[in-house]
């Protein structure tokens, strides 16, 4: 069960960025990053939250999922705040997924644009 967790916590993401607030358009970058990577997505949810009120200035962010046949991605975006959270576990059961899993955060954090990354990895196993 050895495998590497690559977090990052993403600030000053412009909220005009579709990437942000659509849906389909965080769908299409996951999974091709994650295609591109050379990961395996097995199945995805992507989920957009009804804003807070019908007057509410900002949209209203996304939480996305990517089941990977090597673990997983999930996304959270926040437009009014400008932020946005990245999550990739890989497993490293059978060949070592700790560059792909790279790529794929790299991937995720141009998609974004930040002002400001903090950026975690974690051995697991």
């Amino acid at each position: 069960m050895q495998g590497l967790h690559l977090t990052a916590d993403l600030r000053g993401c412009a909220a005009c960025r579709p990437v942000m607030t659509e849906t389909d358009t965080l769908r299409e970058a996951c999974l091709g990053a994650v295609e591109s990577a050379g990961l395996t997505a097995v199945g995805e949810l992507f989920h957009r939250f009804v804003p807070a009120s019908p007057t509410a200035a900002a949209p209203s962010g996304i939480t996305g999922v990517v089941l990977l046949a090597e673990s997983h991605l999930a996304v959270h975006t926040w437009p009014e705040l400008e932020a946005a959270t990245l999550d990739v576990y890989v497993c490293n059961l059978g060949a070592d997924n700790s560059a792909r899993a790279e790529a794929l955060m790299d991937a995720l954090v141009a998609a974004f644009a930040p002002a400001r990354i903090e950026r975690h990895a974690q051995r697991r196993g």
